[in-house]
């Protein structure tokens, strides 16, 4: 996780996507958080990132909550942010309009190599039936994948 967070530093242009995928509450979360420290402290002044569970993705772009531009101006933000962490794929509930703009998001930032940290519950083999064949065989292809394995730790405080 160091070391992904060291390239996207580095570089993020040429740094991979990351996939932390593994039972609820064993911290990929907080793995990402932590990740995204380290890219502050080390990384360029002033480096943007946007942080977003699935859920609020289409919260912020459901037509009736804003007007077409604030809408446009997220969704491209979402697009060319240097880094967009996603968290808890998977758990927002799907319609043909939000699978278009996961879809949208996805192929944009998998097209122009854009270092996406992604989190999710759903084992990598279980993507498809989840989100669909090509958003998950994107997500396969640009991502480094790391299991977060553990006990719950909301459960054992």
């Amino acid at each position: 996780m160091s070391a992904w967070a060291d390239s996207v530093a580095a570089d993020q242009r040429t740094a991979p996507s990351l996939l932390l995928w593994g039972p609820t509450g064993t911290g990929k979360t907080h793995h990402a958080f932590a990740a995204t420290h380290r890219i502050a402290q080390a990384g360029p002044p002033r480096f943007a990132l946007t942080f977003t569970t699935h859920p609020d993705l289409y919260s912020a772009l459901r037509p009736g909550g804003h007007d077409d531009g604030e809408r446009e101006r997220t969704m491209r933000r979402l697009l060319a942010t240097p880094l967009l962490v996603l968290d808890d794929l998977g758990t927002a509930r799907e319609s043909e309009w939000t699978g278009e703009i996961l879809y949208r998001v996805i192929n944009h930032r998998y097209n122009q190599q854009l270092p996406t940290l992604i989190t999710t519950n759903h084992a990598p083999a279980a993507l498809p039936g989840v989100l669909g064949d090509r958003i998950a065989s994107r997500l396969i292809q640009m991502t480094t994948r790391i299991e977060i394995t553990g006990p719950d730790r909301r459960l054992t405080r």
